[in-house]
């Protein structure tokens, strides 16, 4: 028999995480917070299924980053159109939009492929204190 065998796991209800980002590390952060996605702490991880893990989180505008990053690093866009390249320091882009910052540095630690696209659709990120999913009686993190 030269077959995997995989045992089922059954369908199980997606658990449901909170995550207060305020005064942590970006990094650090977006570490805990991809792993989590990927279902590394669970012991019914496959690598090329998905667990279903959700993941929150809060206070994106409190997020903080070490050494002179906030000065020195730039976030990067193109139109596709030529001399469509925008450049966006982290000081203003956080003023604008502070989810772009966490959701950029979470999806550049997931998998590059179409699992990777279906974790990272299980990301919300919400600027303040409130969110929508009261309801789903989230776990903090």
């Amino acid at each position: 028999m030269q077959q995997t065998f995989i045992k089922s796991i059954g369908k199980q209800s997606p658990k449901w995480f909170i995550i207060d980002a305020n005064d942590q590390i970006l990094g650090r952060l977006a570490t805990k917070v991809s792993l989590t996605l990927m279902g590394k702490n669970k012991k019914t991880y496959i690598p090329f299924l998905e667990n279903g893990n959700k993941v929150i989180i809060i206070n994106a505008d409190k997020i903080r980053v070490t050494g002179r990053k906030n000065v020195q690093k730039k976030y990067y866009r193109h139109s596709g159109r030529p001399g469509g390249m925008k450049i966006e320091k982290f000081n203003s882009l956080i003023e604008r939009r502070p989810e772009k910052i966490i959701e950029s540095a979470i999806r550049g630690m997931l998998p590059k492929n179409k699992l990777g696209r279906i974790y990272f659709k299980n990301l919300t990120v919400c600027k303040g204190d409130d969110h929508k999913y009261a309801s789903q009686k989230p776990i903090f993190l």
